[in-house]
């Protein structure tokens, strides 16, 4: 069984997580401002077309990217997340952390 996938986000002083369950391919956002979970479910509920790097820095090709579709897929649309909503991931920050102390 693969084990869930979740990684720590931010906005303004409230600190939250999400999380995909990779059995049921669902994304769950956990943060105490509604205005910052609302922006994030709805932007990890939607499909981007982001550029993919490959070879050189200057050979990209667009993909379709449904955040939804799997922990890699997800990975990539989050690094989209602060640019389109203002909530920063914040990558090295343990999630078990953030779930006890949920502001800073």
């Amino acid at each position: 069984m693969a084990e869930n996938f979740s990684v720590a986000i931010s906005y303004g002083e409230n600190l939250g997580y999400v999380e995909y369950d990779v059995a049921n391919k669902k994304i769950n956002v956990v943060l105490g401002d509604e205005v910052g979970k609302r922006n994030t479910e709805e932007f990890l509920a939607q499909e981007h077309e982001i550029e993919i790097p490959h070879e050189t820095l200057l050979d990209f090709t667009v993909e379709k990217i449904n955040p939804q579709a799997g922990v890699e897929a997800l990975k990539l649309a989050l690094t989209r997340l602060w640019e389109a909503t203002g909530v920063h991931v914040d990558w090295s920050r343990p999630v078990d952390y953030v779930k006890l102390h949920p502001h800073y």
